[in-house]
């Protein structure tokens, strides 16, 4: 027996949030470009974030004042006090993100809750880093409430490889020069820190450069992502 009346409608399925991780020169922001592009040919409804919002909060332009060194070091200043301000940054696009995954979108993130586990975490012995990173989490998705990854594409390139990119590619977003960058030693146990990170089950690490020590071109990592992606069925397409 048929029932009349209105239609039942399929639920929209949640979206997908895909963050880009990965030492700085590493590519995240082309890979984001490149994967928004393919997702506009497929018809993937999308949206992407860039994190820190350098150019739309108050507090990714405090941000950047720290970076450039306005405040002393900031390889030496306090991680808690540092990820409070990277955290409200994020909180800002809270909305926006969960409309966004509700709305049945994927959602890109280059750069999310990881970056300062790695770039904040290094500062603390060891043997801290456990309570930071418990903290770090609380704060982002208990307090704060953000959304989780579903995914965490950490795109490895070695920290020599990382660091002459870094010097051709100059500072984009600021406009300053980035002492975290500058720092050759801190930025070599930030990749300790995300080679660490990486071992979570919800990352994959996709290494970006070839045997012979050069860096892979753009295309070829692009497609491994889109492998990936699609192996682990947050992409379907033919």
């Amino acid at each position: 027996m048929v029932r009349k009346g209105k239609p039942v409608l399929a639920r929209k399925q949640r979206g997908k949030l895909i963050v880009f991780e990965g030492a700085d020169g590493s590519g995240k922001a082309t890979q984001v470009e490149l994967l928004r592009s393919f997702l506009e040919k497929k018809n993937y409804p999308h949206v992407a974030f860039d994190f820190p919002r350098y150019q739309e909060t108050f507090h990714a332009k405090t941000i950047a004042k720290y970076l450039s060194g306005e405040y002393g070091d900031p390889t030496q200043q306090n991680p808690y006090l540092v990820s409070l301000v990277y955290a409200l940054d994020r909180l800002t696009a809270r909305e926006e993100i969960y409309y966004a995954l509700n709305d049945g979108k994927v959602v890109l993130a280059n750069r999310y809750v990881s970056s300062n586990k790695a770039h904040q975490g290094v500062k603390l012995p060891k043997s801290k880093r456990k309570d930071f990173f418990a903290w770090l989490d609380e704060l982002e998705y208990d307090v704060n409430k953000i959304p989780r990854e579903d995914l965490v594409i950490f795109l490895y390139v070695p920290f020599a490889v990382s660091m002459r990119l870094v010097k051709e590619r100059g500072r984009k977003f600021t406009g300053r020069v980035d002492l975290h960058e500058e720092n050759r030693r801190y930025q070599k146990e930030v990749e300790k820190v995300y080679l660490q990170l990486a071992k979570n089950p919800q990352w994959v690490k996709i290494v970006c450069v070839g045997q012979n020590g050069t860096l892979l071109s753009k295309d070829v990592i692009h497609a491994e992502i889109l492998r990936v992606l699609k192996k682990k069925a947050i992409l379907n397409y033919s």
